[in-house]
């Protein structure tokens, strides 16, 4: 075992604290809409949080390691323009603001709304075959960085008996993230992975303090420059070598930033769990913020085992990595426990600790938010629109509940059996390029474009679903297959695209009444609607700022433009003299080094004060579900 007394301590007092908040919030939940919605509650804060962790997963963690592992600091350059394009979205409330704006309780509820009963079963469908394939593998890497991280034997003996520990581990931690979701629904999940939330933040600003300390500016850069020179870890204008994390990679993630807003339905319980739409769309302005602690530590941890594994002042702790590496056979997997076997030579007692307990937050934050949102998705969408009746309170619950546990069943054999072959990341954006492909030509075409039509949106979805299958069989059969899994996400995304306007344009009719879907106009729901006294100005409605921003509102955004502007405007003028000047890999890494320390400042800051932001809206969701109403037909299902 790699862990200490004190480092099992560290986690055993994470999880109980978790389990004990989930237990508490039990009494809380008291119809469908609680259990799939947090009865529509929730403030920005703990949406922003607890929507980051569950997204964050074990799987994320190990995902972007690997990514970061490749390509250092030369992706990162890249990542800076993806703020400008992030804080549009967020700012103009692109697509979040009109979903919450329709009260749907699913995306497929929204389908059944805009487009067709039976459209709305297919997506189900859809969806959850998507996000079953793609969860599929989520216990089996995070269940592999337990096992080597902390240091577990292959088998463990138990009656007599010797179990896989692989199995074994898997089990617990599933039927922990198990307890969360059945506790309370969404109610315990966002309290618990908002909990998780805070903890992971302070535990990345404390571990990345003590990597700075640890590894000096020289060792990093005289490992940096140990990368091949048309793969450089430091230039990002020199990377004409590196296969998959490249320029191409981060465009196709940038267009796919803009077409997928809502698509993915991991995390869909959040998507309607705001007690607002200007609160859904405030939460989203405050994920860039949120963000920056998370993508400053996969940033800065793979750099730094980078360096163990390349510097001769750590050979001692290479040599050892490297020993266990050899004795694992598949590359997906060597490369997926790489970091995990650094972390362990390194890291001193108790930081140990520290990072097992974040890890395990990450993962059953993860795990329960998609559970939740699987199961969920199977019942609301698939099942009961198919069956056509209504259910009691308790029958609805208790169906939802059966199909959770057997999402759970699905990933835990999935991941005993299924063997991978390509980089996390590449698997994520195929697999999820079943749903996510062709979703966001029919979500953007349906709550902005009349025109859109029903036999558009099947075209659309089958164009991309077909395409990403395709690429899943291609890449199964030939690993080394010439296009690799973001650019058949991309290929779908765009055929979907074009698919959709085509057919749209081809059908006639009047087209679509928007003003009953997002309850406008004579259809408005006066408690969705901020009440305010004066009209915003000019420049404020430019700038997305609408008539129910309080002053505290506008001065988020403000913070948010001028970041955004700050790090654009460096990328735009970095570009600008790349093209005349070949700035030398020193000059690189004091920019890239200056990056990391303004960064660390600011994440401190966020962390203290995403924490009591997200306190607060916790009192007041709890108040909020302890005086309210509950309106029993309030299921997902269309009358009719």
């Amino acid at each position: 075992m790699n862990l200490s007394f004190l480092d099992w301590s560290i986690v055993a007092f994470s999880l109980l604290f978790m389990i004990i908040a989930v237990a508490a919030s039990r009494s809380y939940m008291q119809s469908v809409a609680d259990f799939l919605s947090a009865g529509r509650t929730a403030g920005r804060y703990l949406i922003c949080v607890a929507q980051g962790v569950a997204g964050l997963g074990a799987i994320t963690v190990i995902a972007n390691f690997e990514m970061n592992f490749v390509a250092g600091f030369s992706m990162t350059w890249w990542g800076l323009s993806m703020n400008i394009v992030v804080l549009i979205i967020a700012a103009s409330g692109f697509v979040v603001y009109r979903f919450r704006q329709t009260r749907a309780l699913t995306m497929a509820q929204f389908f059944e709304m805009r487009y067709s009963k039976n459209f709305r079963i297919f997506t189900g469908i859809l969806a959850y075959i998507s996000g079953l394939i793609n969860f599929g593998i989520f216990p089996a890497v995070g269940a592999r960085f337990f096992i080597y991280f902390c240091g577990i034997p292959e088998t463990l003996p138990i009656l007599g008996f010797e179990i896989s520990s692989f199995a074994l581990t898997m089990i617990v931690l599933l039927s922990i993230s198990l307890y969360f979701v059945f506790a309370g629904g969404q109610i315990a999940v966002i309290i618990a992975d908002f909990i998780q939330g805070a903890f992971v933040n302070i535990v990345f600003v404390v571990l990345m303090i003590w990597f700075m300390m640890e590894f000096s500016y020289d060792q990093i850069f005289t490992a940096m420059q140990t990368a091949p020179a048309d793969a450089s870890m430091l230039n990002p204008f020199k990377t004409s070598a590196a296969k998959d994390f490249n320029i191409w990679y981060h465009l196709i993630g940038v267009f796919g930033v803009i077409y997928v807003v809502l698509s993915w339905q991991g995390t869909q319980a959040y998507n309607s769990s705001a007690s607002s739409a200007h609160e859904a769309k405030m939460g989203n302005v405050l994920v860039g913020w949120r963000n920056i602690p998370q993508v400053l530590f996969f940033l800065l941890i793979p750099i730094c085992a980078y360096t163990v594994l390349n510097h001769s002042a750590f050979s001692s702790f290479a040599l050892s990595t490297n020993t266990v590496l050899g004795g694992i056979e598949n590359p997906a997997i060597q490369s997926q426990v790489r970091i995990p076997l650094v972390l362990t030579e390194i890291l001193p007692v108790g930081f140990l600790g520290a990072f097992a307990a974040v890890m395990l937050a990450a993962f059953i934050s993860t795990h329960d938010s998609y559970l939740h949102s699987w199961g969920s998705i199977f019942i609301q969408d698939v099942v009961l629109p198919l069956r056509g009746k209504p259910l009691t309170q308790e029958e609805h619950i208790k169906w939802l509940r059966g199909s959770i546990f057997g999402v759970a069943i699905f990933i835990f054999f999935f991941s005993l059996l299924f063997q991978q072959s390509e980089y996390i990341l590449l698997f994520f954006a195929v697999t999820g390029a079943i749903f996510a492909g062709g979703s966001g030509s029919v979500i953007i075409g349906g709550l902005y474009w009349k025109r859109g039509t029903t036999a558009a949106a099947w075209a659309a979805m089958l164009t991309g679903s077909i395409i990403a299958v395709g690429g899943i069989v291609i890449r199964q059969f030939d690993p080394n297959f010439f296009i690799n899994g973001q650019v058949f996400w991309f290929i779908a995304m765009v055929s979907s695209i074009v698919v959709y306007i085509l057919v749209s344009l081809l059908s006639p009719g009047p087209g679509y009444d928007l003003d009953k879907l997002l309850k406008r106009g004579k259809y408005r729901v006066e408690e969705e609607y901020e009440v305010v006294e004066a009209a915003p100005s000019r420049l404020s409605r430019w700038f997305g700022m609408g008539e129910e921003f309080t002053t505290s509102d506008k001065l988020i955004y403000v913070l948010s433009y001028g970041y955004t502007f700050i790090i654009t405007g460096i990328f735009i003028v970095g570009c600008i003299l790349a093209l005349f000047y070949d700035f030398a890999d020193a000059s690189w890494m004091k920019f890239w080094y200056g990056y990391v320390v303004v960064l660390l400042v600011i994440s401190a800051i966020v962390t203290v004060w995403f924490t009591i932001g997200g306190i607060r809206d916790i009192r007041s969701m709890l108040h909020r579900l302890s005086t309210m109403e509950r309106d029993e037909s309030d299921d997902g299902q269309l009358a009719g």
